[in-house]
C-alpha cells in the first residue's frame, strides 16, 4: 500500500470541491466521502466512484480488515431500508475504489492506495486548485401532521394489544432543489459537523446523510453499534433525557434488540454494553446513546453480519420483524435510503457504517426527500412525537445556499 503526506490541504468542505471539479474536468464520476469521526479520522475521501446497483446482500461484502490507521480503499456505498415497492432509488449501491484522501484528526491530509498507485495527474492538479462555493437551494414541504399522528396512535393500539412494544414511526419531508447536492452536503457538513456525514451519488441521484449515529464498526473480530433512542431540542436540560421514563424505556429497548441481533452472529459469551445511557449532542438536539460490543469471527462473511443486524434496530422496532410489517403498513411513503445505511468496507481499516437518519435523497430531476421519525413506546404522546420529528429536522430545514454559509472553520 501507499501511503503519502499531503500537508494541511484545507477543510473537508473545500478538498471535496476541488476534487468533485477536477472529476468533472477530465470527466469522472464525482467523489464520494465521510466526514466527522470514521476510521480515527476526521474525514475519507474516495476521489471518483462510480456507483453502480448490487443485490442487497452484496453490499459492504469485504474481509474484515483492521485495527489500521490507514483506510486505503475499499467498497464504498449504501444499503437502502428494506421497504415495500416503490423505492426511488436502486435497493443497494456502491462501488470500489482503489485510493483515499484522508484527513487525520490533526487536519493533515494523507492520499492512500492499496495497490500503491501514485496519485492521478488530474487529482494532484485539483488539490491545488481551490473550487468556488456554488449556490444551492431546497425549498421543504412539510409532512402531514394527521398522518403522522394517524400511524403513531395506530403504533400504541398496536403496543396496548401486546403486538410490538416499540416500534419507530417516520414520516418525510418533500423538497425541489437547485444546484448540487454535493454543495448542499459541502455545506451542510460544515454548519453541523455531523458525527457520520456520508455522501455518495449515481446515475439515480445522490445520498447527502447528516448522520449522527454509528450502525456497525467492524475492525478484525471486533464489532460495536452504539443505538441512539432518546431525543431532547438541543436548547432544553440534557439531564431530563435520564429523567424520562420515556426515552430511557425507549433506548434499554433498543439496546436488547442489539444484543439479540449481534448474539446471532457473536461468539457465545462475547456480547457486552460497556456504554449505557450516554448523554450526547448532535445537530439541533441532545440523545441519549448506548454501545453494545461484541467479538465476531474473522471468518464469519459480512453478508451474515448485515444479515443479522440490518435493518437497524434503531430504526425499526421490539420485535423487529413484527415492527417492520406494521410500519409498512403506518408510513403511506416508502423509506427509500432512509433508515438504510452508508459507509465504507476496507480491507485494510474494516468496515464502519452510519444509520442513514438526518438523510437527503435526491433525484435527478430536482425533487429532495428528508425522512424523520420518533421511536414511539407506551408512554409516547402523539404530539410530543410529532414535535420530536420537526426537532430532528429543524437543523437541515434550516440550512440556506452558500449566501448564508458563515466562514469555513477547520475540521468540517
Amino acid at each position: 500500500m501507499r501511503i503519502d503526506r499531503l500537508g494541511a490541504l484545507g477543510t473537508t468542505a473545500e478538498v471535496l470541491r476541488a476534487v468533485a471539479a477536477g472529476a468533472a474536468a477530465v470527466p469522472l464520476p464525482p467523489p464520494a466521502a465521510l466526514t466527522g469521526e470514521w476510521f480515527g479520522a476526521r474525514a475519507v475521501i474516495a476521489p471518483s466512484l462510480a456507483v453502480a446497483p448490487v443485490r442487497p446482500e452484496d453490499a459492504f461484502d469485504v474481509a474484515p480488515g483492521g485495527p489500521a490507521e490507514a483506510v486505503g480503499g475499499g467498497w464504498f456505498g449504501y444499503l437502502s431500508y428494506p421497504d415495500r415497492a416503490g423505492t426511488r432509488i436502486p435497493a443497494a449501491g456502491g462501488g470500489w475504489t482503489d485510493c483515499v484522501l484522508r484527513c487525520d484528526t490533526a487536519g493533515i491530509w494523507w492520499y492512500e492506495s492499496l495497490s500503491g498507485a501514485p496519485m492521478a495527474p488530474w487529482l494532484r492538479q485539483a488539490l491545488s486548485s481551490p473550487a468556488p462555493q456554488r449556490d444551492w437551494q431546497i425549498d421543504w414541504t412539510a409532512p402531514d401532521r394527521d398522518v403522522h399522528r394517524a400511524g403513531v396512535s395506530a403504533c400504541l393500539a398496536a403496543i396496548a394489544a401486546g403486538e410490538v412494544y416499540q416500534a419507530c414511526v417516520c414520516t418525510q419531508y418533500r423538497g425541489d432543489y437547485t444546484g448540487s447536492p454535493l454543495d448542499f452536503f459541502a455545506d451542510a457538513v460544515t454548519r453541523t459537523t455531523p458525527a457520520r456525514g456520508a455522501f455518495c451519488a449515481g446515475p439515480w441521484g445522490a445520498l447527502a446523510s447528516l448522520s449522527p449515529e454509528v450502525f456497525l464498526r467492524r475492525r478484525g473480530e471486533d464489532v460495536t453499534s452504539s443505538p441512539i433512542k432518546g431525543t431532547l431540542p438541543l436548547h432544553a436540560d440534557p439531564a431530563l433525557l435520564r429523567d424520562s421514563v420515556k426515552d430511557v424505556a425507549e433506548n434499554i429497548m433498543i439496546v436488547d434488540l442489539v444484543r439479540n441481533d449481534l448474539g446471532r452472529v457473536a461468539a457465545t459469551g462475547s456480547v457486552t454494553v460497556p456504554e449505557l445511557l450516554a448523554i450526547r449532542p448532535a445537530p439541533g438536539v441532545w440523545h441519549l446513546v448506548s454501545t453494545v460490543a461484541a467479538r465476531v469471527p474473522r471468518s464469519t462473511p459480512m453478508r451474515d453480519v448485515l444479515a443479522a443486524t440490518f435493518p437497524p434496530a434503531s430504526v425499526t422496532g421490539t420485535p423487529k420483524g413484527r415492527a417492520a410489517e406494521l410500519l409498512s403498513q403506518w408510513e403511506p411513503q416508502p423509506r427509500g435510503a432512509y433508515c438504510g445505511t452508508v459507509g465504507l468496507a476496507s480491507p485494510v481499516a474494516g468496515t464502519e457504517l452510519n444509520v442513514a437518519i438526518r438523510t437527503v435523497e435526491f433525484d435527478t430531476s430536482g425533487a429532495a426527500v428528508l425522512g424523520v421519525g420518533g421511536g414511539i413506546t407506551a408512554d409516547s404522546d402523539p404530539d410530543a412525537e410529532w414535535q420530536e420529528c420537526l426537532d430532528k429536522a429543524a437543523s437541515t430545514i434550516a440550512l440556506t445556499g452558500p449566501a448564508g454559509v458563515d466562514s469555513l472553520s477547520a475540521g468540517a
